[in-house]
């Protein structure tokens, strides 16, 4: 067995670089943005609906990958989210899965 020092990895970071921008990524990260914004909607705290309806999804083009975002457009949402934690349960009940 290799002692501590002995071992060497290299890591092709080209072959992940094309790996992670691939549409089946791509596809499962939005898959699992959109979860989250049903869990979100599911659970928002009802007023006027305008937190409710202003939550979506946004993409971030990124260097090594795309990600996907659920975000609160309402001008409430930073309240309601400071006070609920709505968008961060329903991103951990994602995570979970």
């Amino acid at each position: 067995m290799p002692r501590a020092g002995q071992t060497t990895v290299h890591f092709n970071q080209k072959y992940f670089d094309q790996i992670m921008k691939t549409a089946a990524v791509e596809s499962m990260v939005r898959e699992k943005a959109e979860e989250a914004l049903k869990i979100a909607k599911a659970t928002a705290p009802v007023d006027t609906e305008d937190y409710k309806n202003g939550l979506k999804i946004e993409k971030a083009i990124h260097k090594y990958r795309d990600t996907y975002l659920v975000v609160g457009t309402d001008a409430k949402s930073l309240l309601v989210e400071a006070q609920t934690g709505n968008l961060a349960r329903a991103i951990r009940a994602v995570k979970k899965k």
